[in-house]
């Protein structure tokens, strides 16, 4: 869905609202309170009263839009950008594009960033593991600001962040504290299913991996990246995009946010080749 087919399709507030009906409730209102189906249409737009539970509600109740004061087309419009941007779009240049304040933009997106995020099932068959490191350069800061072993795992003022990828499948990411080997494993084992074979770098804190998983390492020191089947290509070019996004799109990213960030690249990234894509963010904007 790009931003012609928005203003096609969904032509006003009230074309919206009657999607998210639609998608949500197939079109039988339900009360998120109490979940009664005993209700009464109010004079209001699209606000009904619930008769079990003495309230009212819309269906941008309990759903990222709920409380919003921007125009539901805004939103759709606003997720299309998103989604059709693949190194992600800035408030700055969403506020531009839909006429809304930087605060009101940036305040969008963390929302629509809410409904990326992601609790599938373990990944399984070849997975790639590795980490990163998101923070400034060094030869990007002033003098006095720059750091001892800024680059690499000697970065201290960076975030680590580690991924997990399925061959021909998704991908999952998160920040870190640390790439110690209690850090590194937990994150596999919460991603990963047991049996499955990993691919690692020769990083010394993935040592132990065998005991669970059919464990290779490509010796990147070495000057190896690929050693037949192994390697971390696939999840180091998911690595570039991210990385753009942020040097590119958003120049600086708190570790606070991160996370939600880095949920927005991964969701993109598995839903590349959906062409339901737009629709499909739509119900877990609303399922929330």
């Amino acid at each position: 869905m790009n931003i012609i087919q928005i203003y096609k399709q969904f032509p006003t507030h009230k074309d919206c609202i009657k999607h998210l009906e639609k998608v949500k409730w197939h079109n039988e209102p339900i009360c998120p309170y109490c979940n009664s189906k005993k209700f009464s249409p109010l004079p209001k737009e699209s606000r009904y009263h619930c008769n079990n539970c003495n309230t009212t509600f819309s269906v941008t109740v309990q759903t990222i839009f709920h409380n919003t004061k921007c125009d539901l087309q805004k939103w759709f419009l606003a997720i299309s950008l998103v989604l059709n941007a693949k190194k992600g779009i800035s408030a700055r240049q969403l506020a531009r594009d839909i006429e809304v304040t930087k605060d009101t933009a940036w305040f969008m997106l963390m929302r629509i960033r809410k409904a990326f995020k992601e609790y599938g099932e373990l990944l399984e068959g070849i997975i790639e593991v590795d980490e990163t490191y998101v923070g400034g350069k060094n030869k990007n800061r002033h003098m006095d600001k720059r750091t001892e072993g800024g680059q690499g795992r000697g970065g201290e003022d960076k975030t680590p962040v580690v991924g997990t990828l399925q061959r021909d499948g998704k991908v999952k990411a998160q920040k870190v504290n640390d790439v110690s080997r209690k850090s590194l494993h937990a994150v596999v084992k919460q991603n990963v299913k047991e049996g499955s074979t990993v691919m690692t770098d020769e990083w010394r804190s993935y040592n132990g991996l065998c005991l669970l998983y059919g464990h290779q390492i490509v010796k990147h020191a070495m000057g190896e990246y690929v050693n037949g089947a192994c390697h971390t290509n696939t999840l180091e070019g998911f690595w570039s995009l991210l990385k753009r996004g942020v040097i590119g799109q958003f120049h600086y990213v708190t570790p606070k946010h991160l996370n939600k960030y880095i949920d927005e690249f991964c969701f993109r990234y598995n839903e590349r080749k959906n062409v339901d894509i737009f629709n499909l963010t739509i119900q877990k904007a609303v399922a929330i």
